[in-house]
């Protein structure tokens, strides 16, 4: 069985790096290719059309002899987000540090004896077949005695300084608004991407379009990794293959 899990992983390990060992040696004595000219709007969404949550549509109703244009921008407008499309940004500022000890001493002893002392007349007939010494009236006898002792402690200190730019994908029937974002930053071969979501109150907007990561509600923050930095930070995919069938 072990014999056929290594097997297995070096399988696996040898597809993964195959595709990026053929590349590597076919560039080998050759400088970095550029880029052919294309459109810049095709590189940077991926040849793929953007599509977002939009508002619904609204009826332009246009009046003659009017200085106002309709979609303008007014001057006393609230400018912060309220509807869907609408971009907000969220201050994520972790600063959080906990420190939990517990203890725990538990013991126990029991002790339980039975037995007969009227049984329809026949309480000493059992005195005739057992060995001499037999007494009905301690049949059975129990003890127990159990001990338990527990000791665990936990340590952490986390902070996080970030700020990312969400989109109102949901205004909820009560008004609450809910915003998703997300952020990726690619140097070199390692993109380091940060994903935040969840509800907000449009009253705890600031003026200046913000908002708080704990101000909300059922918010999921996640702050990560990948490429060659973070895959070497990992056990080989061997290692986590034999760590998940491996019994022992």
């Amino acid at each position: 069985m072990r014999l056929t899990a290594l097997m297995l992983a070096g399988a696996c390990a040898l597809t993964a790096g195959c595709a990026a060992t053929r590349e590597e040696l076919a560039n080998v004595g050759r400088p970095p290719a550029l880029t052919p000219i294309q459109d810049p709007s095709m590189d940077a969404t991926g040849r793929r059309q953007v599509v977002m949550p939009m508002p619904a549509s609204q009826t332009q109703q246009r009046s003659t002899n009017s200085l106002w244009q309709p979609g303008a921008q007014q001057f006393f407008a609230d400018s912060r987000a309220s509807q869907v499309g609408d971009i907000l940004t969220v201050n994520i500022a972790i600063n959080d540090r906990a420190q939990l000890s517990n203890q725990t001493n538990r013991t126990r002893s029991s002790e339980r004896s039975a037995g007969v002392s009227n049984f329809f007349g026949l309480e000493n007939l059992p005195g005739e077949v057992l060995p001499q010494g037999f007494d009905p009236s301690n049949l059975v006898g129990m003890e127990s005695e159990g001990s338990f002792q527990g000791q665990g402690g936990v340590t952490r200190q986390e902070r996080v300084d970030l700020t990312v730019a969400a989109v109102v994908v949901q205004v909820l029937p009560n008004g609450n608004l809910v915003v998703a974002g997300r952020q990726e930053v690619r140097v070199n071969n390692e993109v380091r991407e940060l994903i935040v979501s969840g509800i907000v109150r449009p009253q705890d907007i600031t003026a200046a379009n913000t908002v708080r990561h704990n101000q909300m509600a059922e918010a999921r923050i996640a702050y990560g990794g990948r490429g060659q930095l973070s895959a070497y930070q990992q056990p080989p995919v061997g290692d986590q293959v034999l760590g998940i069938i491996s019994p022992f």
